[in-house]
């Protein structure tokens, strides 16, 4: 078992390693504006806006779903303790800022995820938007160095459950 973990983990750091590779600077600026997209400050705009427009379920269903897919992520952070690839990978640098220590699961796209699975479940005109928005948020992860692939995709696991946790939770 554990042969088969490291060679998954090694599997996971030559896909970064590739992407890495491969990074233009334009594409570079796109991503970084993409991570932004994936900041709490993003939700709780959403979140705001839904609320004022009368849409008190598509805010109660981000809310629930950010508070879960974030907070899911958070403590595994915690239990795995995953180094982030600048600091596990020697000379390695992340092109985006690190809002903290631990790696694994991306909490940015298990909070974007999440979004899209509860404005999906709510057949919200704004689940196409947030799907979208969740895609290019887990792309950035990877793309700008601040996650291994393996991050993202656990991440996006945990989103989908959180989404749909939240429509299964609240009413319609």
């Amino acid at each position: 078992m554990a042969l088969m973990l490291e060679k998954v983990l090694h599997a996971d750091e030559a896909a970064l390693l590739w992407i890495r590779a491969r990074r233009k600077p334009l594409l570079v600026q796109l991503m970084r504006s993409f991570t932004k997209m994936g900041d709490g400050s993003t939700w709780f705009m959403v979140g705001l806006f839904s609320w004022a427009a009368g849409r008190t379920d598509c805010m109660l269903h981000l809310v629930f779903a950010v508070s879960l897919g974030s907070g899911l992520a958070a403590v595994l952070k915690r239990v795995c303790r995953r180094p982030r690839p600048n600091a596990a990978i020697e000379g390695f640098e992340a092109l985006a800022k690190n809002p903290d220590q631990f790696s694994f699961p991306s909490g940015h796209t298990a909070t974007a995820v999440a979004v899209a699975f509860s404005m999906a479940g709510l057949g919200s005109g704004m689940a196409l938007a947030a799907g979208l928005v969740a895609a290019c948020v887990s792309c950035s992860r990877i793309y700008l160095g601040a996650h291994y692939p393996l991050d993202v995709v656990a991440g996006a696991f945990i989103g989908m459950v959180a989404g749909v946790s939240a429509n299964l939770a609240l009413p319609v």
